[in-house]
């Protein structure tokens, strides 16, 4: 049922209940109009008789009214009186037309309301079905009619969806157990061949490239956990999270990444951008943001760092210069190891997951993500997330 389709009920009345109140109240409204002129039309056929005027008597005066004249005036007499009943009749069905036409509004609007409200109902309990609850049923009851068949219909569409979720969710614990094994059982195997008592020149080396390597597996599979939580997992750790805090541990956890590529950072950072979620999914976060404007960035280059406080709520804004981008590949970079090109592969260390994480749990938080080319070259990341409310950022202080 899409939002256009099926907008039903609430602010302004919905799509389809103007319709259907337009269709009844047209239905009453012919059907009045039709009876009105039936009845206008039947009046026609009425004669209104008058008593008849006293012939003169034979004491009568010379000069009375012959009778031919007598009919004549009977006959303009009935002809007056007759426009005059037309006329009271039209005024009084325009009357009861323009009554007919309230009611027939008023009775469109009622019976619409009473045919659409299992379908309300319906889209009100789906909106209110997500990841975290989708045990949840629509169960509507009633006779096996149309509305029941689309409930039972919904129903089973969540059945699987939940059935999908869970081994989703299971599989990937169940895959982080048995990676992590293997990965640790590798690395034991390399501590033992390097603590030899004079290990051999290529041993040291291979030990090295392994290494590496397995860091680089860890890395990627500590991604995958991260973007599976966020996607699918239910964030029960929510609190009130200072970002601009975040924000300026994250820069503090890489300044010798900053040095080491002579990068400049512009800081915009504003005190305390108060936000409500999991602070461990948010420094990862931020953590990601900032870590893409330092990899992808060029030798001696600059990173303009902003958080604030918006009527969206509070934002992240990371910009970074560098070649003209092309917006449509920038879009799809919040997609799995999607990368604009062999330049932007990044070091050995990089999962090719960043943005997408950050994209799950910007989502998770019931926040916007923006990426935007910069005509100027360079990318602009935009994360905005809901604002705390003033309780939770008391709360936040005192902790």
């Amino acid at each position: 049922m899409g939002r256009r389709g099926w907008a039903m009920g609430g602010q302004g009345g919905g799509t389809v209940r103007r319709r259907f109140t337009v269709l009844y109240a047209t239905g009453f409204l012919a059907s009045g109009c039709v009876l009105l002129a039936l009845t206008y039309l039947m009046s026609g056929t009425l004669q209104t008789t008058l008593a008849p005027e006293q012939a003169p008597g034979p004491g009568a005066e010379p000069g009375s009214a012959s009778p031919e004249q007598q009919v004549r005036e009977l006959s303009r007499q009935l002809a007056e009186v007759h426009a005059q009943q037309n006329h009271r009749l039209l005024a009084g069905s325009l009357l009861a037309l323009a009554v007919m036409t309230g009611v027939s509004l008023l009775l469109g609007r009622v019976l619409a309301d009473r045919v659409l409200r299992p379908l309300r109902l319906i889209t009100a309990a789906t909106r209110r079905i997500s990841a975290e609850n989708l045990h949840q049923r629509l169960a509507v009851a009633g006779p096996a009619d149309e509305v029941k068949e689309l409930a039972d219909t919904v129903d089973g569409l969540l059945e699987r969806l939940e059935a999908s979720f869970l081994a989703q969710r299971r599989f990937v614990g169940n895959a982080s157990h048995e990676l992590r094994t293997p990965l640790a059982t590798m690395r034991a195997s390399l501590d033992v061949a390097v603590a030899k008592p004079q290990p051999a020149a290529q041993t040291l080396a291979l030990a090295g490239r392994l290494r590496t390597e397995l860091d680089r597996v860890d890395h990627l599979l500590d991604g995958f956990l991260v973007l599976a939580r966020a996607e699918h997992g239910a964030l029960a750790d929510r609190e009130p999270v200072a970002l601009d805090a975040l924000t300026r541990a994250a820069l503090s956890a890489r300044a010798a990444d900053l040095a080491a590529k002579a990068l400049t950072v512009e800081d915009g950072i504003r005190e305390r951008v108060w936000t409500r979620g999991s602070a461990t999914l948010l420094s990862r976060m931020v953590e990601n943001v900032i870590d893409n404007a330092i990899v992808h960035n060029e030798n001696g280059g600059w990173i303009r760092i902003a958080t604030e406080r918006t009527d969206e709520g509070a934002l992240l804004v990371v910009e970074t210069g560098g070649p003209v981008l092309d917006q449509g590949r920038v879009d799809r970079l919040t997609l799995p190891f999607e990368r604009l090109g062999a330049d932007r592969t990044g070091p050995e260390g990089s999962s090719g997951l960043g943005l997408s994480i950050v994209s799950a749990i910007v989502g998770a938080h019931a926040g916007r993500l923006v990426l935007v080319a910069r005509p100027e070259g360079g990318l602009r990341v935009e994360a905005a997330l809901p604002t705390a409310a003033a309780g939770d950022r008391c709360a936040g202080r005192t902790r």
